[in-house]
């Protein structure tokens, strides 16, 4: 559909396209495909279960036995099965092929208390390394699969279990929890 428009300041007269769809400029398709693709993004995301994801930072000088990391996790909103992951990032000074975690929880409100030991294996048996990344390496064990209660929420302590007392070149510990069903 057209239509004759009269310049108020000039007078010329100049023929227009109205809600003609196929006369669309390339910046209003541009427009409309970043909008599709945000909604499928939101989409995508929306059906992650994952209910806590946090990592806590270790000095990078060396990490100390004693040095304690703590992960407090909110109340659960629903009654489930999860599923526990421990994240490791370490940095081309570790000196070691592998880290032995001690990973302390507690279930609260009842108290109960489980502890796991976690062999965090870095290198492979070819010299080739288990982790992504470049210069800095990121890690992800599955440390277990707990079931918990609606308004159950979780205290997880994390602590090397190395002979060395300071380990150098570990950067994040994380802890995420997926909810399986």
């Amino acid at each position: 559909m057209e239509e004759a428009v009269a310049d108020k300041v000039t007078g010329r007269r100049e023929i227009i396209s109205i809600g003609m769809r196929g006369n669309r400029t390339i910046k209003d398709r541009a427009i409309e495909a970043l909008m599709v693709l945000t909604v499928a993004t939101a989409l995508v995301s929306c059906n992650r279960k994952t209910v806590y994801y946090h990592y806590e930072h270790t000095p990078i000088e060396g990490w100390e036995k004693n040095d304690t990391l703590t992960f407090n996790v909110s109340p659960m909103a629903v009654a489930g099965d999860y599923r526990e992951h421990i994240g490791l990032r370490i940095n081309g000074s570790y000196p070691f092929t592998g880290l032995c975690l001690i990973v302390d929880q507690t279930i609260l409100p009842s108290g109960v208390m489980i502890s796991d030991t976690l062999d965090c294996k870095l290198i492979a048996d070819d010299g080739a390394v288990k982790g992504r990344g470049v210069s800095c390496y990121q890690y992800k064990y599955h440390l277990k699969n707990i079931r918990l209660d609606s308004g159950d929420s979780l205290r997880i302590n994390v602590r090397h279990n190395m002979i060395r007392e300071i380990m150098p070149g570990i950067a994040d510990i994380g802890v995420r929890i997926d909810r399986i069903r």
